[in-house]
Order: structure tokens, then sequence, then C-alpha cells
């Protein structure tokens, strides 16, 4: 069995090499069952403190846990790499809203807070993005699709359940958000469809 010393300098490899954050069952294989899961969060919180003040940060996501670089940087990383992330429009960010706060919901529920129809195109963008998914559906006439969001959803936002969700003015700061001239469509502000919702009782473990 690796000390607590060598066991932390096996997690920093395995999660600087990783593409994609990883969550303790995944980490517990690098020791082959020696080490078990309260032990590793405990070595985790470790590496994460010990990385305080630096460049890069261990943090706790939805899917498990990774490197990143801290968010006052960007700024600079941004002069190196200038591709920008897609934007979106202010209709796809209504209907991802809609989905955070009051998830599951069908089309119609999102069409009824809204108050204009959800064209397919929008949904598709958010499946695309990997933002949200169909998690089942209603039992009523014609059975329709029940959409709520992801991991990769809460990932991208930097948190690790719903539980944490922001106000919508920190989400649209963080998924870039196209700005649309207010008179474009008849709908629903974001916020006031925010505020018709009940915060979001359950979470996703990392």
């Amino acid at each position: 069995m690796p000390s607590p010393s060598e066991a932390k300098r096996i997690l920093e490899a395995a999660l600087l090499a990783a593409p994609e954050p990883l969550g303790v069952i995944e980490l517990k294989r690098l020791f082959e069952g020696e080490i078990n899961a309260d032990t590793l969060r405990k070595l985790l919180a470790e590496i994460a403190e010990e990385w305080q003040g630096r460049a890069v940060e261990l943090v706790s996501l939805a899917s498990g846990w990774r490197f990143q670089t801290r968010a006052e940087l960007q700024p600079y990383l941004e002069r190196l790499f200038p591709e920008k992330p897609p934007r979106y429009s202010r209709a796809v960010m209504e209907t991802l809203a809609i989905i955070a706060y009051r998830q599951p919901v069908t089309r119609g529920d999102i069409e009824d807070v809204r108050g204009v129809v959800v064209s397919a195109q929008i949904i598709q963008t958010l499946e695309n993005r990997g933002w949200i998914d169909v998690v089942g559906h209603r039992e009523t006439p014609g059975r329709p699709a029940l959409y709520a969001t992801t991991r990769q959803f809460l990932d991208d936002l930097g948190l690790r359940s719903l539980e944490e969700l922001p106000p919508l003015e920190e989400i649209a700061k963080t998924l870039a958000l196209e700005p649309t001239p207010a008179t474009s469509e008849a709908a629903v502000r974001p916020e006031e469809a925010v505020e018709q919702q009940p915060q979001p009782a359950t979470g996703t473990d990392g």
C-alpha cells in the first residue's frame, strides 16, 4: 500500500493527465482496492488545500474531481488561445433556465412559461452541447419526453449539484449569452421565468 504522500502523487498524476473529471470510483482503481473511498476523499481534500494559491486548483464537480486554471487568470490565457466559445441566443438560455430550475419538464411545460413555441432546434442545440437529456416520459397522452440537465451542465458551471445553482444572471455570465433586442421575441424574461419556479430539491453527487 502506498504512503499518503505517494498516493497523493499518483492522484495528482492521474487528474492532471485526465481529459475529463474523475470520480472516486474511477480513482480507486489506481490503488486496486488498497485505499478506501473515505481515505481517498481525505487525500483529495488535502491535495486541494496544498494547491491553494497556485495558478491551477483542484475542484470537486458533479462528475468528479479535476484540475483547472483559476478563473482570474482566464483573461491572460485568452491572449494565447483567442478562440471564443459558442454564443447562445436568449431563447436558448431561457429554455435552459426553465429546464434547470424546474426539471424534469416537457416542451409543453417550457412553452407554458415562455409563452411561445419552443422549436426543435433549441432543444437540439442544448442536447448537442450536452447540457440536457431526456430522462423519461410523462404518462399523459402522447407520452411527451421529460428533459433535465446533465452532469456536463453542472461541470461547465463548476458545480457539484443542482442545489448549488446560482442566480440566473450568474449562469448567463458563465455560459456565453448572445445579446438580442428585448423586442425580438414575445417571451418571458429569464429572471421572470426563474422567479416563478421553486428551488431545486435534489442534486447529483460527485
